[in-house]
């Protein structure tokens, strides 16, 4: 798939920085319960409430001081500006980094072994706010460091954003075990051409990772990671974890709620995956999400007039074919195929404040510039000394914590149902299916997400998502007693970027005022 290869190194630790979560400012909500009419600025429906509401038993604790926390911070201001890039770092604001170790536990081995997890700081605040991000996204170090510089000075009076590269990623002992060959293959092949090429690269991967790993193999997986939220918890000096969760990093916190009722705090979940065992049906959602987020960049890329034109779904669509003939090659030697630009395209449309960005390397790659999306890619596909590549620790997080394999003729069949549904995503986002079929799977029921005796959680849907489609948050805030939703109409990954949601989030985290269930927030 490529016509050079990276060499090859085992599992390498590291460490470093982390910090998280991002808010924005004031305006006015609309809030009500789920029988409220849509408001007239969006024609989309109310959102739909559980019928009593969720349960008011517990209620929100106080916010507490840090009492004997042990975390040894040192000064990482230039690393982490340095790392953010020009005009991502605010002014005057502090960053300090540490590390601490917590119990690896891998499975046959409780309480066994240690791994490092790299943490960050930014700001002053006195109260720790711990931001936990998707498994593929950016380590959460640098994705807190970013959502600081995003906040009003106001928040960061109360609060200090503490974000960890989560087990397996970023400069936490990182997962390295995926051949670089192999990495394309699985982000580069369509299954709807074949699955038998993907499914090929998917045993060599878990067969090497099996190889690397060892015994560590199992360790990687969302139940583990929050208990890394309870030791970060402890050598905070808190009693209670205030937390915000981002995409499937919210799954993680809402499983540490489930896992230490008592010990959560003021808790925000920025999406939700759905929670079924159905992997074919989650990532059905996933499709469609992705292909309603590529319509809703197409309606901002025509209002700002960006070189795609009014038809940005077209454009894509040819790229794609474009591809399909001929596919491209990066100056590293990267072989770009149809489905790789689309992971890339994929990637792009879930971080909104780069659709900029996004517009001009679909447009570069259509004259047969192919580095654009390659920037989208890189972090997904390329491991060097310094980086391992987001997908390895993926694929660990991701199998570990899926329970279902399809037997060969269902895995080519949902795969065809799929591309078919959905024209541009559907196939890639089976690759997904695939990638865990040769994973050995987990013995045990899935953990949960919510449980009696925690305290009320607001949980955000968005309602044109590409990567927690709203039809899964929904569900997922209905397996929580505790949960309170607010519903942006908005599209993108990052419901932060409307007013009216970043207020009712600083409502509950600083002044300890729960929305109402069924909150709605215009676009």
């Amino acid at each position: 798939m490529r016509t050079h290869q990276l060499p090859r190194r085992g599992r390498v630790r590291f460490l470093t920085l982390a910090a998280l979560v991002p808010i924005l400012l004031l305006a006015a909500c609309t809030a009500g319960p789920s029988t409220r009419p849509a408001v007239v600025e969006n024609d989309g429906p109310a959102p739909t409430g559980r019928p009593g509401g969720p349960s008011r038993e517990v209620p929100l604790p106080r916010l507490e001081q840090p009492r004997g926390a042990s975390i040894e911070w040192s000064d990482c201001g230039d690393e982490t500006r340095q790392r953010l890039g020009d005009g991502a770092a605010r002014a005057g604001l502090s960053y300090s980094c540490a590390r601490l170790t917590t119990t690896l536990d891998a499975p046959g081995l409780p309480a066994r072994g240690l791994t490092r997890i790299a943490v960050l700081k930014a700001g002053d605040g006195p109260i720790p706010l711990v931001v936990v991000n998707d498994i593929d996204g950016e380590p959460g170090t640098l994705h807190a460091a970013r959502l600081a510089a995003e906040l009003p000075p106001e928040l960061l009076e109360t609060f200090s954003l503490v974000g960890m590269d989560r087990r397996g990623t970023g400069d936490s002992d990182a997962v390295r075990c995926i051949p670089s060959d192999v990495r394309t293959t699985l982000l580069g092949h369509d299954p709807a051409d074949g699955v038998g090429p993907l499914l090929d690269a998917a045993r060599t991967a878990g067969q090497q990772c099996a190889i690397n790993l060892e015994d560590e193999q199992g360790a990687f997986d969302s139940w583990r990671t929050a208990g890394d939220l309870d030791e970060l918890r402890e050598q905070l000096g808190l009693s209670r974890l205030n937390a915000l969760g981002h995409g499937e990093g919210s799954r993680v916190v809402a499983i540490y709620g489930a896992r230490y009722p008592g010990r959560v705090g003021r808790v925000v979940l920025d999406g939700m995956p759905d929670p079924s065992t159905d992997h074919a049906s989650v990532l059905d959602g996933v499709a469609g999400g992705a292909e309603a987020t590529l319509d809703a960049f197409g309606a901002d890329c025509a209002q700002r007039g960006c070189p795609l034109g009014p038809d940005a779904r077209g454009a894509v669509s040819a790229l794609a074919e474009q591809l399909d003939r001929r596919p491209a090659t990066s100056a590293e030697g990267y072989r770009i195929t149809r489905a790789a630009a689309l992971r890339g395209i994929l990637a792009g449309l879930s971080e909104r404040h780069r659709w900029p960005e996004l517009a001009d390397a679909i447009a570069a790659a259509r004259t047969g510039d192919p580095e654009g999306l390659m920037a989208f890619l890189r972090p997904h596909l390329v491991e060097d000394q310094l980086q391992a590549a987001r997908l390895d620790g993926t694929i660990a997080t991701r199998c570990n914590d899926t329970p279902a394999r399809l037997p060969g003729d269902q895995l080519s069949a949902r795969t065809r149902e799929l591309a078919t549904k959905h024209p541009l995503f559907g196939g890639v986002v089976a690759q997904e299916l695939v990638w865990c079929n040769p994973w050995p799977s987990r013995g045990d029921d899935p953990p949960a997400i919510g449980a009696d005796g925690t305290p009320p959680m607001v949980v955000i849907s968005t309602a044109t998502d590409p990567v927690t489609p709203e039809q899964g948050t929904i569900r997922a805030a209905e397996r929580m007693p505790s949960a309170v939703r607010v519903a942006w109409q908005g599209a993108g990954h990052h419901a932060f970027g409307s007013a009216c949601v970043a207020e009712a989030v600083r409502a509950f985290l600083v002044d300890g005022e729960v929305p109402e269930d069924g909150t709605l927030c215009p676009a």
